[in-house]
């Protein structure tokens, strides 16, 4: 595969069910390949360099100015826009911060029992599945019930974000269809709808979480939210509080069944999922690529990159770059030293990062060890998008033996308690 077919590969509106064929054709040509005008970056060096240099610029309203001339009435696209997502020092700093004054480890780390808990209730409901779906019945509900209870969205309004935060993160992908763009605006205007009765709800009746505290920074002196922003900074907490997360449970589960011996492993030392979930997230990120906007002409890994050209980052081809990880396509969670891209790197690196880790910290251990017969059933589809990869659906077989209440404690001697088995025959 040339250069350019990998390129037309990727940027396709079928599927790409393994864009690492392409990844490796582009890495051939250097870790930065210009075509046309248009930098394709697939290096590991280079794309932390560039996530990390201020002199770069994110996909702003001015560079959507320069090429769609009415992006303003779609108001998918224009609230992302208006989202830090999108966003250039110093409103991108401003918000940043104040997102993070709420957003913060301590809260992060408070939601550990709300997880457990909610682990423990899906995989009791999976239990009863006759045709069990990883991703409808945990990797979807789990990191909603979650998102939703930071925000503080009620769980009785919970059903309809699946549809609405499928549609409107359609236009995260670097192409669209003028389908999926309608589908989106609509999507949009439902969910700021949604979020203006909350926020009616939250000022005469204040709580402890998300939607109270950015419309208090909204409404305070000095630095705060406009309308449209704290609109737009609820939607992207809201879908990138689940969607990434989803794809990451998804794309780990599909990667630890096909590795029975790390399966077991994981199941009995979950104490190791942190570096399970780094090389998940190293080997199948579920966010493949981002873009990127040159300031002043400079040069990256060699390669002159002009003033304002356009920087296509592919995250998953440097999460697999040979000059930075050794036997890059094997999957390894011992690998020192893993530090994968996935999040991103620099001023944009995701806020949600150590929720989204924690989430799959303790629900994929969990799921092996509830199911240690588990495995992958036929019909299981890949979703049709690129930026954010995942899986559609997921069908199980749960084996012929389920564990009841399974302990998480290993035995001082290493090995993990045996557990108690019933038939399920």
């Amino acid at each position: 595969m040339d250069a350019v077919d990998a390129v037309r590969m990727l940027l396709s509106p079928r599927p790409v069910t393994d864009p690492h064929v392409a990844y490796a054709a582009l890495r051939a040509h250097g870790p930065v390949l210009d075509l046309d005008g248009t930098y394709f970056v697939s290096g590991y060096a280079a794309i932390d360099a560039v996530l990390r240099d201020p002199a770069v610029h994110a996909y702003d309203s001015a560079q959507l100015d320069r090429r769609w001339s009415d992006w303003r009435s779609n108001r998918a696209v224009e609230l992302f826009a208006d989202s830090m997502l999108r966003r250039n020092p110093p409103d991108h700093t401003r918000m940043r911060r104040l997102a993070s004054g709420v957003f913060t480890a301590r809260r992060v780390a408070g939601l550990r029992e709300l997880i457990e808990n909610q682990v423990g209730v899906l995989l009791a409901e999976l239990a009863q599945e006759p045709e069990p779906d990883f991703v409808a019945h945990l990797a979807y509900p789990l990191p909603i019930a979650v998102i939703c209870a930071l925000l503080g969205v009620p769980p009785a309004d919970r059903g309809q974000f699946r549809r609405l935060a499928e549609a409107l993160t359609a236009v995260l992908e670097v192409r669209f269809d003028e389908q999926q763009a309608r589908v989106a605006h609509q999507a949009a205007g439902e969910l700021e709808a949604y979020f203006r009765h909350l926020i009616e709800r939250r000022r005469a009746q204040p709580r402890d979480d998300l939607v109270t505290a950015l419309d208090a920074a909204h409404r305070q002196d000095g630095e705060r939210l406009s309308v449209q922003e704290l609109m737009a900074n609820l939607a992207l907490l809201l879908v990138a509080g689940f969607e990434t997360t989803t794809n990451l449970l998804g794309n780990g589960l599909v990667l630890l069944l096909e590795h029975p011996g790390h399966a077991r492993r994981l199941a009995a030392e979950p104490e190791r999922a942190p570096a399970y979930v780094e090389e998940i997230l190293r080997i199948d990120s579920p966010v493949q690529l981002t873009e990127r906007y040159a300031g002043p002409a400079f040069e990256l890994a060699g390669c002159p990159v002009a003033a304002g050209a356009e920087m296509i980052l592919l995250l998953g081809a440097a999460n697999r770059d040979p000059d930075r990880f050794a036997e890059p396509d094997r999957f390894d969670p011992d690998r020192p030293q893993n530090a994968p891209l996935s999040f991103g790197a620099g001023a944009h690196y995701c806020l949600g990062a150590p929720l989204a880790r924690l989430e799959a910290q303790i629900a994929l251990p969990a799921v092996l060890r509830r199911f240690p017969g588990l495995r992958l059933a036929g019909g299981r589809e890949r979703r049709q998008r690129l930026t954010l990869r995942g899986w559609a659906t997921l069908p199980l077989d749960p084996g012929s033996v389920d564990w009841e209440a399974p302990s998480a404690t290993v035995p001082s001697g290493g090995q993990a308690a045996e557990p108690r088995r019933r038939t399920t025959e």
